[in-house]
């Protein structure tokens, strides 16, 4: 069985390594074969939306929607409620497999047997 890690990236552009560094392990764990989550709260919320996450550059790192899009072959990303809400980001606004959950949600991951949980 493989082991689940759950990624939260607190952090947009504003902290672009950090930024890159939280989409770029949860999409090395997804091509290992881990259970992959990755939620975008606060700032990278943005990246949720179509074409926010190809605005995004760092010299020497790979591009963030194709660390996104390598999460969501096999994982999730979600965009924090409340962070979505605040920046008036809806369902309908997501790039395709994209959800919007909440606190709840992100907790009852957190808490699962062999879950590790990561926040950058």
């Amino acid at each position: 069985m493989a082991r689940s890690l759950v990624v939260k990236v607190t952090c947009g552009a504003e902290d672009a390594e950090r930024c890159n560094q939280a989409f770029t392990v949860a999409a090395a764990a997804a091509a290992s074969g881990a259970d992959v989550s990755l939620w975008l709260t606060g700032q990278a919320a943005w990246f949720g939306v179509p074409g926010r996450a190809e605005e995004f550059e760092l010299d020497l790192a790979t591009p963030l929607d194709q660390l996104m899009a390598a999460v969501l072959t096999t994982g999730s990303v979600t965009v924090c409620s409340q962070c979505a809400a605040r920046r008036g980001i809806v369902e309908g606004d997501l790039r395709e497999g994209v959800t919007i959950a909440g606190a709840a949600v992100f907790a009852e991951q957190v808490l699962g047997d062999g879950v590790q949980a990561l926040v950058y």
